[in-house]
């Protein structure tokens, strides 16, 4: 039989333990049996009111000394306002969880289901709700498919937005409680208790690390700077490093990456077995946030940026630097360089080299995917010239113009929706080493470099050729990718090339790329109603507004933009900084995603593509273009919109084959309108019609 004492002491033992809420209907029951608002209640604890409705309706917990503070206040109106003895049986306890939301519209979240099930997340992105703030979208909720299951590992979401009073903007609506004041505190408080963080994308893939997103007041408060300042450029920025900060990550034997604290960090350790130890920080005050990629962002509040990053993460990947960057990053992770594999010998599990991948060792190009400065051309002596393999800057001799031409009153932009993201799909590119050849014969199944003549084809001179991105004809020997020389094939030219080189394994790379950024921009662009099933008046319609619809997922829909060109970009980085030397090797070569080769064979079949519709068009209604741009191309129009002059079949079905409209990549939508003369004025002038359609200003310096 236990004794007064030992029971006394078991009993003190409880009282010692961390306090218990009551369940979070009956918190809110409490609150409102007092006559408290919740905006009053968050005064009281100091904190915000999404964090008190986060309390009540169990998506956060409250942490020391807020925590006793709460239990106080409640146990107080709980003497004060017993619960009715009638009342149904209490409301099971739900564990912290994001909201699942509506469609990505502005419109409030449903209440949560108090059921024990796998936590939600959103199909299509919510704006969460916010402290006496205005709603970003005014459209009414869009459709939604059923949610994914969250991974139980990352109940709150892949990121969040710390402000300098401590609330931790998440993804979903959710805000956390982060009592860090220092940096090393706040990594350990994202480790261990923010429950961030995001499963990864492939089975042989790695988790994405969680991201906290520093606002100004919140840097400040963690001891950095408010700007970083300095003369260089701005991707080179980061704090010296006998800074305090810096001082206080190595003190506690946390790591920084070689690029050092800048305006993206990464701060880790080590990984233990299969747990990774690392958070990445994104400054905003230090511009973290590129506006051309992520407009108006930065300057939003705190709980819009996570609704902006977080739809981000959840339809492409975590942000894990600028688009370019995240764009790379999102080729990696979709297509893992090693998975596990058995031993034959010890019958171990060991690291193995992941079919379809690039591999984990950096790959030299051939020569003439090079380029000037690269290793490979100034140690060889290398003279034999380069690909050129670029996207279309082209504007119309005003000569070829005709009188009928001449008289028509505009001229019409269209844009071809993320165009290298189009090019990517089903592209076979090459996995090996290129391999060099003489005189070989051509196979447009094998990607490559090839050294051919194509100055003896004849060019109508109202179009571009297809084989220069200034579309200027040949005037001899050049680098081709195999889609430019294919395309010369397809046009009925013979193609007898005088060397390649060719790489012997192959492999569609890019195709879950291209599947996962393609599923982004279409379901986005549907969120801000721009949906497959509209007509082409109605689609013309809804591009005309879709920004103005929501400015928080139009951001998002440009950031998918960016990370598609930004990516295709990165694999042919250049050196920077004014100390490089020609010969010299530079930081990019040692990624395994330094192919040049690749880019080359995106931009080729994108310009491929792009003359194909050119040519096409030409065939269907005799129209020739003003002006090409990348993607943008210019034709004379006699109206307004591109119903005036795209070619339709006597059912009213666009025709296949030319430009036709649409949300998904590689159809057009409108870029802008502006008169004949104006664009014949920009075309006599030497000037790109196509750049400046949009906006309609002219400038004389096309440098960009």
């Amino acid at each position: 039989m236990a004794s007064e004492e030992e029971l006394f002491a078991s009993v003190d033992a409880l009282l010692e333990e961390e306090p218990q809420l009551p369940p979070p209907a009956e918190r809110a029951r409490l609150r409102e049996a007092a006559g408290i608002t919740q905006a009053r209640l968050a005064v009281a604890l100091k904190t915000s009111t999404q964090t008190v409705k986060n309390y009540e309706n169990g998506r956060s917990e409250p942490k020391s000394p807020r925590l006793e503070a709460y239990q106080r206040l409640l146990k107080g109106w709980a003497a004060k306002y017993p619960a009715h003895t009638s009342s149904a049986a209490p409301a099971p306890v739900l564990a912290p969880q994001p909201e699942v939301p509506e469609a990505f519209t502005g419109s409030a979240a449903p209440e949560q289901a108090e059921v024990a099930a796998p936590v939600q997340a959103p199909a299509t992105l919510a704006a969460p709700e916010r402290p006496e703030r205005s709603a970003t979208s005014r459209r009414p909720a869009a459709k939604r498919a059923a949610a994914p299951a969250v991974d139980p590992r990352f109940p709150h979401g892949p990121l969040a937005v710390l402000d300098g009073d401590g609330s931790a903007y998440g993804a979903g609506g959710i805000v956390l409680d982060c009592p860090a004041t220092t940096i090393p505190e706040l990594v350990e408080w994202t480790l261990r208790e923010s429950g961030l963080g995001a499963p990864k994308l492939n089975r042989y893939g790695k988790d994405s690390d969680p991201l906290i997103v520093l606002t100004a007041a919140a840097a400040v408060k963690l001891g950095l700077p408010e700007r970083l300042e300095g003369h260089e450029q701005r991707r080179s920025l980061r704090l010296p490093e006998d800074h305090p900060v810096v001082k206080q990550v190595t003190k506690a034997k946390w790591q920084l990456t070689q690029r050092g604290f800048g305006p993206w960090a990464r701060i880790y350790r080590k990984a233990q077995g299969r747990e990774r130890q690392c958070v990445q920080l994104a400054v905003l005050s230090w511009d973290a946030l590129d506006e051309r990629s992520w407009p108006g962002v930065s300057e939003m509040e705190p709980a819009d940026i996570a609704r902006v990053l977080g739809g981000f993460a959840m339809r492409v990947i975590t942000p894990r630097g600028s688009t370019a960057v995240s764009g790379l990053e999102l080729m990696t992770a979709l297509r893992p360089p090693t998975k596990a594999v058995r031993d034959e010998e010890t019958g171990n599990w060991v690291s193995g080299y992941n079919a379809g991948s690039l591999g984990t060792e950096p790959m030299d190009p051939a020569p003439p995917e090079a380029t000037p400065e690269h290793p490979v051309v100034v140690n060889s002596g290398w003279t034999g010239g380069f690909l050129n393999e670029e996207a279309y800057q082209w504007v119309r001799s005003v000569e070829t113009l005709s009188d009928e031409e001449c008289t028509l009153p505009f001229a019409v932009g269209l844009d071809l929706n993320t165009a290298f993201l189009a090019a990517a799909a089903r592209l076979v590119v090459g996995l090996s080493a290129p391999d060099h050849f003489h005189a070989p014969k051509f196979n447009p199944k094998i990607p490559g470099s090839w050294l051919a003549d194509l100055s003896h084809i004849e060019l109508d001179p109202r179009m571009p050729s297809p084989f220069t991105p200034d579309g200027t004809r040949p005037t001899g020997p050049a680098w081709y990718q195999t889609h430019t020389l294919a395309y010369a094939q397809e046009l009925g030219h013979d193609v007898h090339p005088i060397e390649a080189y060719l790489r012997r394994e192959t492999g569609a790379y890019l195709d879950p790329w291209h599947d996962r950024l393609k599923n982004a921009y279409v379901d986005t662009l549907a969120d801000l109603g721009v949906t497959k099933d509209l007509t082409d008046v109605e689609f013309l319609a809804a591009m005309e507004q879709h920004k103005q619809n929501d400015p928080a997922l139009a951001a998002v829909l440009s950031a998918i933009k960016a990370t598609v060109k930004g990516g295709v970009g990165k694999l042919r980085e250049r050196p920077q900084g004014k100390s490089y030397k020609e010969g010299e090797t530079w930081p990019a070569l040692a990624r395994p995603t330094w192919r040049p080769d690749i880019r080359a064979a995106v931009i080729s079949k994108a310009r491929v593509n792009m003359h194909r519709k050119l040519n096409n068009m030409v065939k269907m209604t005799g129209l020739y273009p003003l002006a090409v741009l990348s993607d943008c191309v210019v034709y004379p129009s006699p109206g307004e919109s591109p119903l005036d002059f795209l070619p339709y079949a006597a059912s009213g079905k666009p025709q296949p084959g030319a430009f036709r409209l649409g949300p998904t990549p590689g159809l057009a939508k409108l870029e802008g309108v502006q008169s004949m003369l104006w664009a014949v004025d920009l075309m006599e002038k030497g000037l790109n019609p196509a750049r400046h359609i949009k906006g309609g200003d002219a400038v004389m310096d096309e440098g960009e």
